[in-house]
């Protein structure tokens, strides 16, 4: 439907769209509320199990480079202890002090390197144990959030599938509303409506007073006369006279 230019239609009648959005609105508020910080929490618990699993993937590449540590030194050592075996029946064989002195130093040298291997294998399989624990737990714990985001997913699909037909058919009732409504006035209206904790941008007039503050009568008159655009000076939103407005 073509938006109606604000010119053809008068202040009065302006001001009764307005109300009426807002009345729509707030209904509209009222079914988001039902959903409370469902959408925030699984928003939260996404970006939760993400930072888990992001931490999950380097331990295991730490996991993998320690493993790969272990294999090293191990392959090291078979081969030291290949030549030690080598050494020792080359020792039977010895024809020179030279030479045994030279075998001697090689096989100290071989010994010291398995031992130097063995306390470095000790180590890193100290690190995998601790590792296999912070990843068993970090698991746990992704599981745990899993299993919290799906409960929550499912009880806010629930809630929109409930809610989705009225909501739907609030929001057209919401955008019919705003076709008389000029652009700028519709742009204050969703401003002071986003500054407020209640979404409330339209007041009603209430025992000469916009919640809670008294109203002047020259200002009450403007408001019951729908003339102008009347905005609370205490508030700032915008003020209607709901008893007369419908007349």
């Amino acid at each position: 439907m073509a938006k109606k230019k604000a010119t053809t239609v008068s202040v009065k009648d302006r001001l009764r769209a307005l109300y009426q959005l807002q009345m729509i609105d707030s209904e509209i508020d009222k079914i988001r509320i039902v959903r409370g910080e469902l959408p925030l929490e699984i928003e939260d618990l996404e970006d939760l199990i993400a930072g888990l699993q992001t931490r999950l993937e380097k331990l295991n590449s730490e996991l993998d480079a320690i493993n790969h540590e272990i294999l090293t030194k191990k392959n090291a050592n078979l081969d030291a202890e290949a030549l030690i075996k080598r050494y020792e029946k080359q020792l039977k064989n010895i024809k020179n002090n030279r030479e045994f002195s030279s075998l001697t130093k090689e096989l100290e040298y071989k010994g010291l390197e398995v031992q130097l291997n063995d306390k470095h294998i000790s180590e890193f399989q100290a690190k995998v144990l601790h590792k296999e624990e912070v990843i068993n737990e970090l698991k746990s714990q992704i599981k745990d959030r899993e299993e919290e985001l799906n409960l929550k997913s499912k009880e806010l699909s629930e809630i929109i599938k409930e809610t989705e037909k009225e909501e739907k058919a609030l929001m057209k009732k919401s955008e019919k509303a705003k076709e008389i409504i000029e652009e700028r006035l519709l742009a204050s209206y969703n401003r002071i409506r986003s500054k407020v904790k209640n979404g409330i941008a339209v007041v009603s007039i209430e025992r000469e007073a916009c919640e809670g503050y008294k109203i002047p009568p020259q200002r009450q008159i403007d408001v019951r006369t729908h003339k102008k655009i009347v905005v609370c000076e205490h508030s700032g939103k915008i003020l209607v006279d709901a008893s007369t407005l419908f007349d």
